[in-house]
């Protein structure tokens, strides 16, 4: 059985598009948890999508498995 990597993909409008504040916090999107990168990165690619009209709006991926496991070994698509 594979293990559960989870990622979270949240975004917001930035400050500075060279930056990585949110202008604000209060209104991040959080688009929700996922067990696995690729259920991620699809999550990610479609409200990416939707947004894509609004140069200051950003979303991320991140590994939330990393954070929660550092000394965990690197795999492919984690």
């Amino acid at each position: 059985m594979a293990k559960q990597r989870l990622h979270l993909v949240f975004g917001g409008e930035l400050v500075d598009l060279d930056g990585f504040e949110f202008q604000n916090t209060d209104s991040l999107d959080i688009v929700g948890i996922f067990p696995d990168y690729a259920s991620a990165h699809a999550a990610w690619k479609a409200v990416a999508q939707r947004t894509v009209d609004n140069a200051q709006m950003r979303y991320f991926i991140v590994h939330m498995h990393k954070l929660l496991d550092p000394e965990e070994e690197e795999s492919p698509g984690s």
